[in-house]
């Protein structure tokens, strides 16, 4: 099935190989300030998916085991989230301030629908499910408190003289962050209004291939879209709740306002 969809061998190893060489050179010769981080991201990646196709076959015969996984998935999205929301290291606190909008929709998500019958009570079901969804969160809580801090640096005088009105400290920073954090949603938005004319999403292929009706992939691939668009709604409204809230303090642009 897999040759399908594309062949697999050392033709293709050589071709990720190049592609992740052109990426970083690409990126150096931009001079985008990017090009360690693609080649480091790719070399992860390879590492990491590696790993993951070795214990994916253990993991999905224990629920409790895919329950674990989807906690460790859950840290390294709000580890990864809160350093590029603070745009450092992050400190366990921040780490685990940033579960709140990259894990819980997600997590109380898939429990609803395993509980209600919809999701098997199974790995193979539950972990890719809580991936997808978690994964969207985690990019929606990154850009979201990004741009939101960004903002907040930018018009601080607006914040300030806000403030010096009487107006209250989450109050005035919310009226500025909030429209700028608002503009994360926007990656979700295009996938789900262009998909079936712009884009053929992997999970619907992947389903066709895989013996099913055109129909059922396409309510499928239905689920996984709203889900992230819920999921990542939910992030949205969380990430500018703790921002304009001053829950992560020590980031860089919020220690001015």
């Amino acid at each position: 099935m897999s040759d399908t969809v594309i062949r697999i061998g050392p033709a293709l190893a050589v071709a990720v190989v190049l592609l992740a060489i052109a990426a970083t050179g690409i990126a150096y010769v931009g001079r985008t300030g990017h090009h360690r981080a693609v080649a480091w991201a790719s070399i992860r990646a390879a590492v990491q998916l590696g790993l993951l196709a070795l214990v994916l076959g253990i993991l999905v015969k224990h629920l409790w085991a895919s329950a674990g996984f989807v906690a460790v998935m859950s840290v390294v999205a709000a580890w990864t989230s809160a350093g590029r929301v603070v745009n450092r290291r992050p400190t366990v606190g921040e780490a685990a301030t940033l579960l709140l909008p990259v894990a819980l929709a997600s997590v109380v998500v898939v429990t609803v629908l395993v509980a209600s019958g919809v999701l098997p009570p199974t790995g193979l079901a539950v972990i890719p499910s809580a991936g997808i969804m978690i994964g969207g969160a985690m990019n929606t809580t990154s850009l979201a408190g990004r741009r939101a801090f960004d903002e907040l640096s930018a018009r601080r005088g607006e914040v300030e003289a806000a403030m010096s009105l009487g107006i209250s400290d989450y109050h005035s920073r919310m009226e500025v962050c909030r429209s700028a954090a608002a503009t994360a949603l926007v990656p979700a938005l295009d996938q789900t209004r262009t998909v079936g004319l712009v884009t053929i999403p992997g999970a619907f292929v992947g389903m066709v291939l895989g013996g099913a009706s055109p129909a059922d992939a396409a309510v499928m691939q239905l689920f996984v879209l709203i889900s992230i668009l819920a999921v990542s709604s939910c992030a949205l409204v969380m990430i500018t709740e703790l921002v304009a809230r001053g829950r992560l303090p020590g980031s860089v642009g919020a220690r001015h306002v």
